[in-house]
This record gives C-alpha cells, sequence and structure tokens, in this order.
C-alpha cells in the first residue's frame, strides 16, 4: 500500500469484548503494515461477526472476521460442487447418502481450501484481557503484540468496497470500486447482485440484478474479480430456467457440476470449419428454398403475429432423434406466452432436449437483457465440451434491444439513432459471432442461430432489423399479407435467401427443389398479367397452375414438420407436373394420402432416401410408377369431383 498525502480514515469493526488499549494497538499494528502514514479512524461493534474484526480503508475491506471465513469456506464449497447438500438430500432417498460421506466429502472441500479453519483469529492471546495477561504466565504482552502482527498478515481476505452514492430504476451509482472491471459482478451487502456497465473516473454504474428493492443509498458493495456466470451442463436439458441459471419451473433443484461465464470470445476463423452439413427444420418452404446449415445464423424476421416463433419451435420440435441439442431463449414475453411454448414441447416430446431461458415481460430490464447471453453459454457447453450439435433461438432480438436502450439510457449514455446507444451493433454481432461451425481438431460440433427480429410495419430497413440482417448468413421474411391470405408459413420467397445455399443441402433436395425457386417466380409474373386478360395460351396456363400447385404444397400445418425424404417426394410431384390435374381445394389431401401410401407399402425407397441423401435415376423412376399406381386408384375413388 503506498503512502498518501492526504488522511486516510479507517473504519474498525469488531465482534468480542475489547480493551481501547487493544483496539488502538490492533488499529496501530494495521498501519504499520500497510504503511498509511496519516489517518484518522471510527470504532464499531457488530456481534453479527462473531468473532474476529474487518478494517474499512482505502476503499477496501480487510476481513479477518469467523464470520467472513465461513462465508469463503462456503463459497468455495459451492464453486467446487464438492459436498452433497441438504436439499439434494431432501430430493433424493436419503439411505442414499450415508453421515461418513457427507463428512468425507466436507473434509475433502476444506483441505483444499486455501486458509485454515484453525487460524490465528481463534487464538486466545488475540482477545486476552489484561487481568487474563496478569494472571496467565504463558500470554505476556509481548506474545499478543506477535499475535496481532500474524493475524493481519496471514489471515485476510482484502476486498475493494464501495458505496451506494443513489440508486434508482434498477440502476445503482457506486463510488469507490476504482478498479472495477467491464460488465463484472458487483455483490451488494444485502444480497443483491450486478453488473457494472457504466466505467467513470470517480463512480460505476451498476445495473441491478437481483433483489433490487433491498439496495439503498449508503450501502456497501463490493468487487467479485469475475463476470455473470450461469450453470451448465446436461443436467439443465428439459427445464425452463431465467437468466442466472435458476430453476422457474418447480421440478426442484438443477444439478450441475460447472459454471461458464455469458460472455465469452467468439470463435476465431482457424477454429471454425465451412458450413456443410443441413439443419432440417422440416418446413419444406424453408429446407427447399433458403436452406439452414448447422453452424449458420439464420434470421427470422416479420411483423407481429406472422408465425415467426411458429417456425422455431417447428424446428425444435422436428430435431426430434436427429442428435441435435436446443436452447429456446425468450425475451421479455408474457409469461402464459412463455407456459404454452413450454407446454408445446412438452406435448411433442421436444423439451427432453431442450433447455429453456424466460426472462419475461416482468422482468428487469437486466435480467432481459443478459438472456441471450445466458442462453448462448449453455449452448456452447454442450458443443465444446458434449461435442454436441445445438440450435438456438433468440425470441427476440428486438426486445433485447429495448431492454439494452432503457438500461443506457438510465446510465445517461447519449442517445443515437431512434434512441438507441451507439454500441448497439456491438451487442448482438458478439452474441451472434459465437455461432458457429467447429473445426474437427475441435470435435466437429456446431451452434446454430435462429435470431427472430420483429418488424413495424413491414419495414425491413429499420435500425435494428437492418443492423442484424448484416451480421447474419440470410433471413427468412414473413409477410403479413401472405399470412392472413392463407399462405402459412407466410414465407416471402423474393426478399428470403440463405447465403450458405446449396452447400447446407442434401444432394436429393437440391435436385428436386432446384426448379422451384424459378417455378413460383414465373408464376408470380404470370399472375400479374392474366388479371388484365381471360384469354391465355397454354403455356401460360400451364405456369399458372403449376404456381398454384407449388403454393399449396408449401403450405404446412403449425407442429407437422416433414422429414427430408417426404419432402423430396412431395417437391417430386409439385415440380415435375405431376398434381397438376387436381384442383387446388384437393392438393393436400392427395399429397398426404401419396405419403402414407408409400410409408405403408414402399418405406424402404423413403428409407433409401433418407439414408443416402441421394434422389438417384432408379428411385425416380420407381416413385413414378408408384405415383401412376395410386394415381389410378385415385381417379377410380374420386373421378366425380376431378378437374375437367
Amino acid at each position: 500500500m503506498q503512502n498518501s498525502d492526504k488522511t486516510i480514515h479507517i473504519r474498525f469493526t469488531y465482534a468480542e469484548d475489547l480493551s481501547e488499549e487493544r483496539i488502538e494497538l490492533i488499529i496501530k499494528r494495521f498501519v504499520e503494515i500497510n504503511k498509511i502514514a496519516d489517518y484518522d479512524y471510527e470504532v464499531t461493534r457488530d456481534d453479527s461477526l462473531i468473532s474476529g474484526f474487518v478494517f474499512y480503508a482505502m476503499g477496501l475491506r480487510y476481513d479477518y472476521s469467523v464470520k467472513g471465513q465461513l462465508g469463503r469456506i462456503s463459497d468455495f464449497i459451492k464453486r467446487n460442487r464438492a459436498v452433497v447438500d441438504e436439499s439434494e438430500i431432501k430430493e433424493n432417498d436419503i439411505s442414499n447418502f450415508t453421515g461418513q460421506e457427507i463428512k468425507e466429502s466436507i473434509e475433502e472441500a476444506l483441505d483444499k481450501f486455501s486458509e485454515r479453519p484453525t487460524s490465528a483469529i481463534y487464538d486466545k492471546r488475540l482477545w486476552a484481557t489484561d487481568e487474563e495477561i496478569d494472571a496467565d504466565d504463558s500470554i505476556t504482552k509481548k506474545s499478543v503484540t506477535k499475535q496481532i502482527k500474524d493475524t493481519l498478515l496471514k489471515v485476510t481476505t482484502i476486498d475493494e468496497v464501495g458505496t451506494v452514492m443513489s440508486v434508482s430504476d434498477g440502476v445503482a451509482v457506486v463510488e469507490g470500486l476504482n478498479k472495477c472491471k467491464a460488465t463484472e459482478l458487483i455483490y451488494f451487502s444485502s444480497g443483491a447482485t450486478g453488473i457494472a456497465m457504466n466505467l467513470e473516473m470517480s463512480k460505476v454504474g451498476v445495473v441491478l440484478l437481483t433483489y433490487a428493492d433491498t439496495v439503498t443509498q449508503g450501502m456497501i458493495c463490493k468487487r467479485t474479480g469475475e463476470t455473470v456466470s450461469v450453470p451448465v451442463g446436461m443436467g439443465l436439458l428439459g427445464r425452463v430456467v431465467n437468466p442466472l441459471g435458476n430453476a422457474i419451473d418447480g421440478k426442484g433443484i438443477i444439478r450441475y457440476t460447472a459454471k461458464r461465464p455469458i460472455e465469452s470470445p467468439a470463435p476465431s476463423i482457424v477454429e471454425r470449419s465451412p458450413v456443410n452439413k443441413p439443419l432440417q427444420t422440416g418446413i419444406t418452404a424453408i429446407d427447399a428454398l433458403t436452406p439452414i446449415g448447422r453452424g449458420q445464423r439464420e434470421l427470422i424476421i416479420g411483423d407481429r403475429q406472422t408465425g415467426k416463433t411458429a417456425i422455431a419451435i417447428d424446428t425444435i420440435i422436428n430435431q426430434k432423434d436427429k442428435d441435435v441439442l436446443c436452447v429456446y431463449v425468450a425475451i421479455g414475453q408474457k409469461m402464459s406466452t412463455i407456459v404454452s411454448t413450454v407446454n408445446t414441447l412438452a406435448k411433442y416430446d421436444a423439451l427432453s432436449y431442450t433447455v429453456v431461458v424466460a426472462a419475461s415481460s416482468s422482468d428487469s430490464a437486466s435480467l432481459q437483457y443478459i438472456a441471450p447471453y445466458a442462453g448462448c453459454a449453455i449452448a456452447e457447453e454442450f458443443m465444446y465440451n458434449e461435442k454436441k450439435d445445438v440450435l438456438i433461438v433468440y425470441d427476440d432480438l428486438s426486445k433485447h434491444a429495448q431492454a439494452y436502450r432503457a438500461i443506457s439510457l438510465l446510465l445517461r449514455r447519449p442517445p443515437g439513432r431512434e434512441a438507441y446507444p451507439g454500441d448497439v451493433f456491438y451487442l448482438h454481432s458478439r452474441l451472434l459471432e459465437r455461432s458457429a461451425k467447429l473445426s474437427q481438431k475441435l470435435g466437429g460440433a456446431s451452434i446454430t442461430a435462429l435470431p427472430i427480429i420483429e418488424t413495424q410495419g413491414g419495414d425491413i430497413s429499420a435500425y435494428i432489423p437492418t443492423n442484424v440482417i448484416s451480421i447474419t448468413d440470410g433471413q427468412i421474411y414473413l409477410e403479413s399479407e401472405l399470412f392472413f391470405s392463407g399462405q402459412r408459413p407466410a414465407i416471402n420467397v423474393g426478399l428470403s435467401v440463405s447465403r450458405v445455399g446449396g452447400a447446407a443441402q442434401t444432394k436429393a433436395i437440391k435436385k428436386v427443389g432446384g426448379p422451384l425457386r424459378i417455378s413460383l417466380a414465373q408464376a408470380r409474373e404470370m399472375a400479374a398479367f392474366a388479371q388484365f386478360g381471360s384469354d391465355l395460351d397454354e403455356n401460360t396456363q400451364l405456369q399458372l397452375k403449376r404456381g398454384v400447385v407449388l403454393n399449396v404444397v408449401l403450405k404446412q400445418p403449425q407442429y407437422s414438420p416433414l422429414d427430408m425424404e417426404e419432402q423430396v417426394v412431395v417437391l417430386y410431384l409439385a415440380t415435375t407436373d405431376k398434381l397438376n390435374f387436381l384442383a387446388k381445394e384437393d392438393i393436400t389431401e392427395f399429397v398426404d394420402d401419396f405419403l402414407d401410401y408409400m410409408h405403408v407399402l414402399y418405406s424402404s425407397i423413403l428409407e433409401e432416401i433418407k439414408y443416402s441423401g441421394e434422389f438417384k435415376p432408379e428411385t425416380e423412376t420407381r416413385i413414378a410408377e408408384i405415383y401412376e399406381e395410386y394415381k389410378t386408384k385415385y381417379v377410380t375413388e374420386h373421378s366425380e369431383y376431378l378437374e375437367e
């Protein structure tokens, strides 16, 4: 500690009876050790310390108390997860744990603890009164002085502490944390926690995460030296947690063995490999037109109530038995909506491989702000350490940006375009860049991100939509007009794009889906001209009919994803004009029945497409024969309803 020209104020808090002489001696030794030249002090008593004393000086807290040491032991055991805690014993059969096992695990943890529980704090010489010194020959004033010096040198934890200057709207302004780092976790004496967001010369702006109502002016807080971390691991699968990793689904505690910081660097170019393996959504319009690869970031964008979340949920449901783990992050949604989503996932048996991170609209802006980062940390554990492919859905980043804007304005940061702070682009880029397909050296696993952005009035040129479009590898644009006209999913083929393209498609889908976009574009163009006249040549009528068929085929009920081999068969029928003989309202029934027919009688053909990923000429010929066989049967049964 450096000498200072100004007077240092020292606060000395103790728990047991000490004479004024003993207090002065302890303070004198303290200033000698810390080389403080000019000081004044105040003395207070606090029996909650149990035994020992605490110094507050120069913005630091020197904790020589039993209470402090017990707290450090408790934190150490929690961090190391070495002990079976009481709640686990209650949840499990008590016979699973013996008293000896618990005792041994505690002793094992204590052996690793850096401080000795039998420390100098407990030495009777430290607390001996003048009468005891006179009565006991083994205790001398010299030995007491030495014991005080040994205690001050050995048994301590030095915390950098600050004082709350003001607090309002979930933001505390703190002075004294001179060495605080950005996004560092701050503990308050009431048990509240917060993130250091604004670092200024004389004060720090701390955004409160928990127990914000308990923080008051004048309260002591301390640095932790670490950022916010969340529990990670396979124990989170099937659970609903808040952004701090605490269970909110009423299913008891979450068993985990590790924590991971919510902020971490994105993989470098060397650590990545090209995106070349498809992530099937089960939605034909997406898998054929805007394919998503494992490790890609595909934006889902559109106005409210156009089916954005429905696409994400369908994609999660479709990952069943595909060795893909899922993380669904709900940001700023009503809790009733989140509960409905969780129930849907459970209904379709998708919750068993999914983690739901929920920051509802009733949660603070700070929890909504950290939610996607917490979800990403959970996904990274699956990718890096479990070597699993992961799908993560951020629903949605518009509300995330709004939460960050609220925090920034409360911190008095200068507003920019649409009142968002200047670093709002960095907010999402540092999140989405963590999605990647890793190199084989790192295990070859991936995180595929489906961020969702809500537009206002179809304006995709607004600030946040253009930011996220520029970060992602493509977008799926959902249009209100298409949605209300009955085209669901309401994907605008012209504005939707995947920058990974065919690299993320199987050969079979690529082959049958190749003509799809051109056929849709031609049909749309012809439909625009057809409204001006009734006399249309045969080629024009064919293109219009083809467009009708394709639009019907691309319609898909919610929660009904199709397997890749089923999509191949459907697209083959649609793009080769084999459905043109049907009326518009009969197409869906014909296709569904044909798929059922193939599953029952010709499942081996579907299996061959599934496992080879190719649509071979002989397979095509065989399906054409099956089609003719089924068509004859269908025409016989429905002859009176068919189009002339």
